[in-house]
């Protein structure tokens, strides 16, 4: 058998496979408003990977029960993957946090192109095995009290699950939405912040159900959301449709070249070329600062309210030194308030700012990020030697919205500069600054926040410097954003490579150009509609709603 004959017989298996490309190339008539819930499906749930150190306390007391029963100094950290007649310590457990943004960034690189090949389903069918698999994996770790199997469960093949679920929908949502780009991904990266807000207090739910006096309830809770989530992931994969080949909303022209928006492109960028062009360097150092000078102090938020304000935040004119016991306790509730609060600007700035984006453009979108997020940083030191809490939360919030708003808007600024044909793939790799971020700002915060407390500085002022240090993150990360230009021709691919890279995507030319608009909302399949956005809102509004109630114990 000849070569062609062995490429045509692969080709025919696939186009038979029920996960292929093929068989998700959507319909003329199809309504694009169904994909949005879709990829909301899989963000909702790998975005509880914000929120698993809600089991953090109850594990750390798995044998113990009541109170840890603590190593002795003679254990360290790798006799703890194994030890079983001791529990775990919180800092321990913090690595699974470490490693779920690891292997997401580094998955993410190294799968993207794979994933542009095979189509979004495939890729969320893998991610929800992985994902909750990976949970199951954590229970069977938690009974045995073996960290190892965690570490291995939620940390690796989960991280794997989190990395092929967060790039899944970028590609195909940028192609439904040419028009609104920054909008859709908006969407679906919203679903990712809006995760933790959704299972941590599900968590906590499901624990307190399952807990008894020999048991904290991790497993089971482990078991029965992997299970839910199996569930709405494998529906949400399910439902991803691609448009085809030159589909474009009706009443919408493609911007021309020659437009006043030059940044962006009318060409593809090959995934594999990414790596040479100074631009994605530039995105990449862009990315990489806003999310450490935020990332650094979302962890942070809850103990500097508290240090900062201390007795204030109770009315009581105390330091944060001098509370007893019940008055550190009392205002330990405040502050997490505060975190819920952060969390809500959190969500809401990636689709506010994602979809601001689509009207000010991606740079200057960056721009404000950076020059505001700069002058809020600089502020805080001053509002919090003033007292001033409604300055100092207000500034947090703007901060954090951005924060959030980065992650969303970024999708949409590749595809402006490098095209649409790959972008998922690029944005994969481009998460490899998630990845270093994740490290850098914490680090900054933590170890300047325990250093300036060695000098004897006092705590209400131990992070005036740390907020400075992040300023000039913030500075670095406009400087590399303001030297953006428009990408070279010479690093497109030619029409031929393209026509071959469309090929390898099994990627099936529009019988007619004009696709479904946002009128098809309105037409006969509009329940459809509904339903999905409702499986998708329902438990995003349940989530919304004990957020709030944690909120109200700031405010009062």
């Amino acid at each position: 058998m000849t070569i062609d004959a062995h490429a045509e017989d692969a080709e025919a298996h696939d186009q038979a496979s029920f996960l292929s490309k093929q068989r998700i190339i959507a319909n003329p008539g199809f309504n694009r408003w169904l994909v949005p819930p879709a990829a909301l499906a899989i963000h909702l749930c790998i975005g509880m990977a914000y929120g698993f150190s809600v089991f953090w306390l109850p594990l750390s007391k798995a044998l113990g029960i009541k109170e840890a029963i603590k190593c002795g100094p003679e254990i360290g950290f790798f006799q703890e993957l194994f030890v079983t007649n001791c529990d775990w310590k919180i800092s321990t457990l913090g690595w699974m946090y470490t490693l779920f943004f690891v292997l997401l960034g580094s998955s993410a690189a190294l799968w993207g192109g794979w994933l542009e090949r095979v189509g979004p389903r495939k890729a969320g069918v893998v991610s929800a095995f992985c994902w909750c698999g990976g949970m199951l994996i954590s229970a069977l770790g938690v009974h045995l009290h073996q960290f190892w199997l965690m570490l291995l469960g939620s940390g690796v093949i989960g991280g794997i699950g989190l990395g092929l679920g967060y790039i899944s929908p970028v590609s195909t949502l940028i192609k439904w939405f040419p028009d609104r780009r920054g909008m859709a991904t908006g969407m679906a990266i919203m679903g990712f912040g809006g995760g933790a807000m959704i299972g941590s207090p599900l968590a906590a739910e499901l624990m307190k159900t399952f807990a008894s006096d020999t048991d904290v309830g991790v497993t089971q809770t482990f078991i029965s959301m992997a299970i839910a989530y199996f569930v709405f992931m494998i529906g949400g994969a399910l439902s991803y449709r691609v448009p085809a080949t030159g589909w474009k909303p009706n009443n919408w022209t493609p911007p021309l070249a020659q437009s006043s928006n030059a940044m962006i492109t009318q060409g593809h960028v090959h995934v594999s070329k990414v790596w040479g062009i100074p631009q994605f360097w530039l995105v990449w150092m862009v990315l990489c600062m806003n999310v450490s000078a935020g990332i650094g102090v979302i962890g942070m938020a809850s103990p500097m309210l508290q240090e900062v304000f201390g007795g204030a935040l109770m009315g009581l004119d105390v330091k944060f030194g001098e509370l007893d016991k019940a008055q550190l306790t009392a205002i330990a509730g405040v502050a997490a308030g505060f975190t819920a609060l952060l969390s809500l600007f959190n969500i809401g700035g990636r689709f506010v700012w994602a979809s601001f984006s689509d009207k000010l453009g991606r740079k200057m979108t960056y721009v404000v990020f950076f020059v505001l997020g700069g002058l809020l940083y600089a502020s805080i030191p001053a509002s919090a030697g003033s007292g001033n809490k409604l300055l100092f939360v207000s500034a947090f919030c703007i901060i954090l919205s951005m924060y959030g708003g980065g992650f969303a808007t970024v999708p949409a600024y590749l595809a402006d500069l490098f095209g649409t044909q790959m972008v998922g793939a690029i944005h994969g790799r481009l998460l490899t600054a998630w990845a270093t971020a994740g490290i850098l700002g914490p680090v900054v915060v933590n170890y300047m926040r325990d250093y300036q407390l060695s000098l004897g500085i006092p705590r209400e002022q131990v992070y005036n410097q740390t907020m400075y240090i992040l300023v000039g993150m913030l500075v670095i990360g406009l400087i590399c954003n303001l030297l953006v230009q428009p990408v070279d021709r010479k690093y497109f691919m030619t029409d031929a490579e393209l026509a071959q890279e469309k090929k390898l995507a099994h990627e099936r030319a529009a019988a007619s150009e004009l696709g479904s608009s946002d009128e098809a909302f309105h037409q006969n399949k509009a329940q459809w509609v509904w339903l999905a956005w409702a499986a998708v809102g329902v438990p995003l509004a349940w989530g919304v709603y004990r957020t709030g109630l944690s909120v109200g114990k700031f405010f009062n």
